[in-house]
């Protein structure tokens, strides 16, 4: 039987999406079962980059169109560019438990991540169905690379993984995920709006995933965890730390606002 890291490694490596998809569920479910040992001396090397397909292409964020719900043409490219965000989630999560698989971590560590690999797998298969029953599929407009930059730029330090991924990109979709069904809704679309609700409910457990984990592992080198965080997104990550906030929903995952109000009016580029 394969370690969890070489599972890990062959559905982040898959270039098929239902390939990548099941691989994923498959990694989660040999580990969640103790069928597989964490590590093992001969798993594969990790790749630099995702198994990704031929489409979609790649452009810079400038590029890509924003649309208006009010059509069918706007309300696919939004569920495109979800299902784009999920699919990174996939490997993000996939790569944080196999780069790391290497350190002294408790097990519950990879619970955790091997679940959330296995929520952001569901959550791309019910976007690309959506995407399917309005006409389209995954591939078929633009996107951008940014999001698995944040891997690239935290590929050496666990904590500065969990700060930037969990703790500003996904909590970023605590801020902007219910807003955006119930616009949907406005406009007539409650299945898509369904599956929304169902990815915000799932980011919570998924953001309290990581503040948890990055709170134990600044107790465990005896820094201050709101301080570290704020210097880490400083010196990590390309952007804006946006509001409006959703200041219930990121405390109810241990994220308060001590860690990120005072970095919202400034920028983060490099």
């Amino acid at each position: 039987m394969p370690s969890l890291r070489a599972a890990a490694i062959e559905a982040l490596a898959a270039s098929d999406l239902d390939a990548k998809v099941r691989a994923t569920s498959e990694a989660a479910r040999l580990w969640r079962g103790r069928t597989v040992s964490l590590r093992e001396p001969g798993d594969p090397v990790l790749p630099d980059r995702p198994g990704r397909p031929e489409r979609p292409e790649l452009v810079a964020p400038r590029l890509l169109k924003k649309r208006s719900l009010n059509t069918v043409n706007g309300r696919i490219a939004l569920i495109h560019a979800l299902a784009h965000i999920e699919l990174n989630a996939i490997d993000l999560a996939l790569d944080i438990a196999a780069r790391f698989a290497a350190m002294s971590i408790p097990p519950s560590f990879f619970d955790n991540w091997m679940q959330v690999a296995s929520d952001e797998a569901r959550h791309f298969t019910l976007l690309r169905n959506r995407l399917k029953a309005l006409g389209a599929d995954y591939g078929d407009l633009p996107a951008h690379d940014g999001l698995w930059q944040a891997a690239t730029d935290t590929s050496g330090d666990l904590i500065s993984r969990l700060a930037i991924v969990p703790l500003v990109l996904e909590a970023r979709g605590l801020d902007v995920t219910p807003g955006l069904a119930a616009k949907l809704r406005e406009f007539g679309d409650e299945d898509t709006a369904a599956i929304l609700d169902v990815i915000y409910h799932d980011e919570k457990t998924h953001v309290a995933v990581g503040a948890k984990w990055f709170r134990f592992f600044c107790a465990r080198a005896g820094v201050n965890a709101a301080d570290r965080f704020r210097s880490l997104v400083q010196e990590h990550f390309h952007g804006h730390v946006r509001p409006p906030f959703n200041d219930a929903a990121r405390a109810a995952a241990g994220l308060t606002p001590l860690f990120y109000r005072s970095l919202s009016s400034a920028s983060m580029s490099r």
